[in-house]
């Protein structure tokens, strides 16, 4: 049965089926190629551990450093990146063909904020009963949308029907 892969790179005994390595120490001095016993023996005097940094080259590097230490800044590291990261969110925007103008107006500045906000846009015109005899209008009124939001967004699916109701989705350019 296989041992399970740790997390992250391989350190002291970890390090298996390597004769030489090239050993770079704490203070980020090349020490040239070592043998890997050597390099242990190094390690253990320093009071510090072998840490395989580039393990696909030939012979591979490995580093003196505090092991406890380097993984705790790894980990610090991730979670930097992760808080920086923005998740796209889809935003609806819902209209009706017989849109009012001051009605419109506002939903276009909602639109723009969800836009700046780096959001995508999903605009949704439902039709409800005759409406959907004038469906011309609706696809009027999605193109009017389209024009008005053309420098800050791009069309990602053009104006579709879906039932009762037609959809179009916008992202921010």
């Amino acid at each position: 049965m296989a041992m399970p892969q740790k997390e992250g790179p391989r350190a002291n005994r970890d390090i298996r089926g390597v004769r030489e390595v090239q050993l770079i120490d704490e203070t980020g001095q090349n020490r040239g190629v070592v043998s890997f016993f050597d390099a242990l023996k190094i390690a253990e005097e320093a009071g510090l551990d072998l840490v395989e940094i580039a393990p696909n080259s030939t012979p591979p590097v490995c580093k003196l450093l505090d092991y406890g230490r380097y993984k705790f800044l790894e980990q610090k590291k991730a979670a930097e990146a992760r808080k920086r990261q923005k998740t796209v969110e889809v935003k609806e925007i819902k209209l009706r063909p017989g849109i009012d103008t001051h009605d419109y107006e506002v939903k276009m500045k909602a639109m723009r904020r969800f836009f700046e906000e780096g959001d995508k846009v999903k605009v949704t015109l439902r039709f409800r009963g005759r409406e959907m005899a004038h469906q011309d209008l609706g696809y009027k009124l999605l193109l009017r949308v389209k024009e008005e939001m053309a420098e800050i967004a791009k069309v990602e699916s053009e104006p579709q029907l879906e039932g009762r109701q037609m959809i179009m989705v916008m992202a921010p350019r």
